[in-house]
Parts: C-alpha cells; structure tokens; sequence
C-alpha cells in the first residue's frame, strides 16, 4: 500500500524514528509500551529506506511503501530539518541497522518521547534493515 507523505514524519538521531499516522498496518503492528525508552524489536518486519522511498515490510501482506522525496524530516529536537535531510535519515538507518517504526492515531505537534513511548496507544518497535 502507498501511503502518503501527510502521515509521515522521519525523525533523525543515533536510532531514527518513522513514524506514521492513521495507516491501515496499526493493528498489525506489536502494542507498544516503552516508558523506560528500550524499545522493543518488530519480530518478522523489515525497512528499507532510499531517498525516494522507504518500504516498511511486515508479515504475510502487511506492508507500506512511504514517498520519501519531499518528505518532512525533523532533527531529533523536533525542529524542522533542512531540505535533503532524506538522505541523512536513510545514513541513520544504515548506521542504526534499522529505525524505530511507530504507528500513531495522528501525528503529534510536540515530540514528547515519553507520551510517545509509553502512552499504550502506539504501535510498533524497532524494525531492522534489510540487508
């Protein structure tokens, strides 16, 4: 499924985060609860992240392909990045070996990793690359 760059948002740092609002995987996709911040791994899911798209890959059918040109990338602060940021989030990624996938209701205005990570309603952990 393509999904569209509205409910996306790549965030960058040391261990990248995609996170994706209102997708039809939600309920695929591991409860979350991580309130101390060791994010659990997303067992049979994969990621792939290029500069034009990034292909988040789950068991059986479960799956979405992400337009990543023009997508809003945001430092790990929650500030606006730079345009070709992409780049860099797919540099993280590699370096991570895989990124935090979380899949929301919507899209948060603040990044509040604590909210995020324990709140329950999240869905999600980390998804390693494909090789």
């Amino acid at each position: 499924m393509l999904l569209t760059p509205e409910k996306t948002l790549f965030v960058r740092g040391s261990t990248p985060v995609l996170l994706l609002a209102d997708v039809p995987i939600h309920d695929v996709l591991p409860v979350l609860n991580a309130p101390d911040g060791a994010v659990p791994r997303c067992e049979g899911w994969s990621i792939v992240s290029k500069l034009t798209l990034c292909v988040v890959d789950g068991p059986g059918e479960a799956g979405l392909v992400v337009p990543a040109v023009g997508a809003a990338v945001l430092d790990g602060e929650g500030g606006i990045s730079r345009p070709g940021d992409m780049a860099d989030w797919c540099a993280d990624t590699e370096q991570a070996g895989g990124a935090v996938v979380l899949s929301l209701d919507q899209l948060p205005e603040v990044l509040d990793w604590a909210r995020l990570l324990g709140s329950g309603s999240a869905r999600g952990g980390f998804v390693p690359s494909l090789a």
